[in-house]
């Protein structure tokens, strides 16, 4: 039944065609019948003709079909903008796909030889523009894929590292450290409940965010949830990578957000039953699709995700049956976290929804080496192996862990033992026995008088797809490790010194401008102004790598271990390591 829309009220007369080719018109019912080459021929064209009489009708506007613009002549292009603009290069119309891969692959090789320092004189100026120019082809590959690319450990001086120690600012024990990605501030937390805010390039302190206090009630009718600050002990600190928040948990149950520029608390997350124990922010630049992403870990054996973009709650992890104790991220969307107690080591593919559980608790020996060392090597060897020197530690807890790239990690426990995994095995690639050393405590007993123990690895921290990571202990030094070029293990480099209970570790790379703008950061005897003999100096001295370390006089979670005595300062200190010249 047709539409009452388009109904009209004149009456039509069927209009017979005058053409003699066409012949004389038939019915509808007729043409359908017609299984002649003609009949078939036709049809389309009755068709048409209808289809082409009903426009007309809808419009009078209608322009005829030589005047009717197709769509392939219409120029979809915004106005006012540059034709040219719209052309890569030398843009051919009858380019195949093939021919414009290749064209675009030449552009990119000439944007890559423009952007390198190609060196003349004596050399073959074309074999070293190859040789630069598959090392950058490379190096994009591996950052794309988010696998270790920067072997620089063996750059790095560690004899000579300059340091800055900040001044009396907690009462409490230290238990986090971080600085911003730009180098311009610090911050560091106690256990008295209050972050403090210091200028990284003099060491000043500029802000204090103190410990809030609840009015005074009866029991659980207390509500923290609007108080505007932490009303407990802080045991976690993270900056965003764009270092506009910093995020901040303890043991008040809540994950609280603050607007470093402004000085001020923006929200706090419940959620969590119990205390917040860690916290990592994604390491991907902020933008409309990546939002801020932040992971925080809980003594209620879950990690939550949460969006300071839109200041939201998004998913809950479970998996682990120990307190979460230590949480670190990447650019990807993954996490790794450890248990604690449960001992093992999870890898969370957030997207899908997975995890990878991957089990530790191994026991490690470790030899004294200082038995025997007057003897041969033969007799040494033969000692070694039916003496009882030897002892045996069982890892009761992994308490830290950092990642390397997106599939390859590190973990320290209790058994002062540093683990290398990856996403590809179940069990450690590598181990590290007692890399800490032996702690020796005096025990009024009668049976022993000096109990021999290992130190904890109390913090981890690698700089990000790079060869070097550092971990942290009690022993008075913070120990620099190389890993191996084909991830099959590591090795000890460097320390630096650090008296105290180191509680946390970060690795930073400041701006080119940094060294000008804190004097800290020179070395002695070297001055930045000073070009050197290669006239280059001044930039290599420019651009040192920051390592920050938070130390205190008690271990992070709880006061099994306390340092105190002449150098023991809770505060943070960050050294400034500079590339040998």
């Amino acid at each position: 039944m047709p539409d009452s829309f388009f109904a009209t009220t004149k009456n039509r007369k069927r209009k017979r065609s005058t053409t003699k080719d066409d012949g004389p018109s038939t019915s509808r019912k007729v043409a359908r019948g017609v299984k002649g080459r003609e009949g078939r021929a036709r049809k389309p064209n009755v068709l048409t003709k209808k289809k082409n009489t009903g426009d007309e009708e809808l419009s009078d506007e209608t322009k005829d079909d030589d005047e009717r613009e197709d769509i392939d002549d219409m120029d979809l292009r915004a106005p006012d903008v540059d034709p040219n603009a719209y052309e890569s290069g030398e843009e051919d119309e009858d380019e195949t796909p093939a021919e414009k891969r290749l064209r675009l692959a030449k552009i990119y090789l000439e944007s890559v030889k423009q952007g390198l320092t190609l060196a003349d004189g004596e050399f073959d100026a074309a074999e070293i523009d190859r040789e630069l120019i598959s090392a950058r082809l490379k190096q994009d590959v591996m950052e794309h894929s988010g696998k270790l690319h920067l072997f620089v450990a063996d750059t790095f001086d560690f004899t000579h590292t300059p340091s800055l120690r900040t001044k009396r600012g907690h009462r409490f024990s230290v238990t986090a450290a971080v600085a911003s990605s730009d180098a311009r501030w610090l911050y560091s937390s106690g256990k008295e409940g209050s972050i403090i805010k210091w200028d990284l390039r003099t060491g000043r302190q500029v802000h204090t965010f103190h410990k809030s206090r609840l009015d005074k009630g009866k029991g659980k009718s207390r509500d923290v949830g609007d108080v505007s600050g932490h009303i407990d002990e802080i045991w976690a600190l993270a900056i965003s990578p764009d270092g506009k928040y910093l995020a901040s948990g303890g043991k008040d149950r809540r994950v609280g957000v603050w607007d470093v520029e402004k000085n001020e608390w923006v929200k706090g997350f419940g959620g969590h039953r119990d205390c917040i124990s860690a916290l990592t922010f994604r390491k991907a630049t902020p933008s409309l699709q990546t939002p801020t992403q932040l992971y925080s870990g809980s003594y209620d054996r879950t990690l939550k995700l949460f969006d300071l973009s839109t200041m939201g709650y998004v998913e809950t992890l479970f998996g682990h049956q120990a307190p979460v104790v230590s949480i670190d991220s990447l650019r990807a969307e993954t996490a790794v976290s450890v248990g604690g107690r449960d001992k093992t080591v999870r890898f969370w593919k957030v997207p899908e929804e997975t995890q990878l559980v991957f089990r530790g608790g191994g026991g490690s020996k470790w030899y004294d080496d200082l038995d025997g060392m007057d003897e041969d090597d033969e007799e040494r060897r033969e000692k070694t192996k039916e003496s009882t020197t030897s002892e045996s530690f069982m890892e009761g807890s992994i308490d830290c862990v950092a990642m390397i790239d997106e599939t390859t990690f590190v973990s320290g426990g209790d058994s002062g033992s540093i683990s290398l995994w990856s996403t590809q095995k179940k069990k450690p690639i590598f181990t590290q026995a007692v890399a800490h050393g032996m702690d020796l405590a005096q025990e009024e007993t009668e049976d022993m008088a000096v109990v021999r123990k290992p130190r904890w690895i109390t913090a981890l921290a690698s700089l990000r797809y790079s060869d070097l990571f550092a971990s942290g202990s009690w022993d008075g030094e913070v120990r620099l490790w190389k890993l191996d070029p084909k991830l099959k293990g590591f090795s000890l480099v460097g320390t630096v010194a650090a008296l105290g209970v180191v509680n946390s570790l970060q690795f930073l790379t400041p701006p080119q401008d940094f060294s000008g703008a804190a004097p800290w950061t020179s070395r002695p005897g070297i001055s930045r102004e000073d070009p050197g003999p290669s006239g280059n100096h001044a930039k290599k001295s420019g651009s040192p790598v920051l390592l920050v370390a938070g130390v205190g006089q008690e271990t992070r979670l709880g006061r099994w271990v306390q340092r105190k005595g002449e150098g023991h300062v809770n505060g943070a200190v960050v050294f400034a390591l500079h590339p040998r010249t």
